[in-house]
């Protein structure tokens, strides 16, 4: 079970406003290694389009950016490490630029159909695709290698899932799409059934 996500976001701060909203505190469970993704995890992200990353500027404001690409374009590169390529956006460089102060972020991964979240939390590095190649070819999708910038590394320091209350269901148009074909499909033959006996009279 990963517990350093709690060793990470259970600070005293945090402790104390536990006990003072529930009389008592959870405690830190000391744990000093990174979490270490597990196959729910790995599938979990595999199946992900997007997905919201948060970083922090120099002046200490929050920032998040959300992300999205194909299927998988977040990458699980080993046990503890995310990897995805960075595309032409807005030339805004944000999150870019934040990564240069603090490269600490979080990821935050939601699957509305499952009613399911994913937080993560990593260190960010920023690479040159010509400076890594190989890495670029494990990130860069098919056809978008004039239009990839850079590239992100993640190395993940924990993880946490949380529980399906309050997110409410929703579905992608391809998802839609795929539930009401064979409903289409029956009303299509029925239709043809109609037509037939119609001429037939």
């Amino acid at each position: 079970m990963p517990s350093r996500f709690l060793e990470l976001m259970l600070t005293p701060e945090v402790q104390a406003a536990q006990t003072r909203y529930y009389s008592r505190s959870q405690a830190r469970p000391g744990t000093t290694s990174p979490d270490t993704l597990g196959e729910d995890e790995r599938a979990f992200i595999a199946e992900m389009d997007s997905f919201y990353m948060g970083s922090v500027s120099q002046d200490g404001w929050p920032y998040v950016q959300h992300r999205g690409g194909a299927k998988g374009f977040l990458k699980v590169l080993g046990p503890s490490v995310l990897g995805f390529a960075d595309l032409k956006g807005n030339r805004q460089l944000l999150t870019t630029g934040n990564l240069t102060h603090d490269g600490r972020v979080c990821l935050f991964l939601m699957s509305y159909p499952l009613q399911a979240r994913l937080k993560i939390l990593g260190r960010a590095e920023i690479l040159g695709a010509k400076e890594h190649p190989e890495l670029a070819g494990a990130l860069i999708p098919q056809g978008m290698e004039r239009t990839t910038e850079r590239l992100f590394r993640i190395q993940v320091e924990a993880f946490d899932w949380n529980c399906p209350q309050y997110i409410t269901r929703r579905f992608t148009e391809a998802q839609v799409s795929e539930a009401i074909r064979p409903l289409q499909q029956r009303i299509e033959d029925l239709e043809a059934q109609l037509a037939g006996r119609g001429r037939r009279s």
